[in-house]
């Protein structure tokens, strides 16, 4: 599996999760030329725009940690824009998916969903 459908799978794999969870998609992989949203879910009076960060393991580090400060910022910028199509009374909410998969689609998944990981 290259590395863009082993991205695609862990969307995928995230997008179940917070259906689990009791949380409505409402898109996936938005672009614009900001940058790019991974998931965007609702729940209650909250929605979330998730960027999920897909690792073999945490040994080198965090999957967390790899969502930098100019990620966020994109993120964000990103999320404004796609708020400015819509109208909404929603609280927006930037959360971080860790998937964590040593052998990928063919063994255990772990994943956390780190809510409010940036402001």
């Amino acid at each position: 599996m290259d590395a863009r459908m082993l991205g695609r799978w862990g969307e995928e794999q995230a997008a179940a999760f917070l259906r689990r969870k009791g949380y409505r998609i409402v898109g996936m992989n938005f672009r614009c030329r900001m940058g790019e949203i991974d998931l965007i879910a609702e729940k209650g009076d909250i929605l979330v725009f998730a960027e999920v960060k897909l690792r073999k393991n945490a040994s080198f580090a965090q999957a967390r940690e790899f969502v930098t400060q100019s990620k966020q910022e994109r993120i964000k910028a990103t999320a404004a824009f796609w708020l400015s199509g819509r109208q909404s009374r929603l609280q927006p909410r930037f959360d971080v998916i860790e998937i964590y998969a040593p052998r990928g689609p063919e063994g255990p998944v772990r994943l956390e969903q780190i809510e409010d990981a940036f402001q």
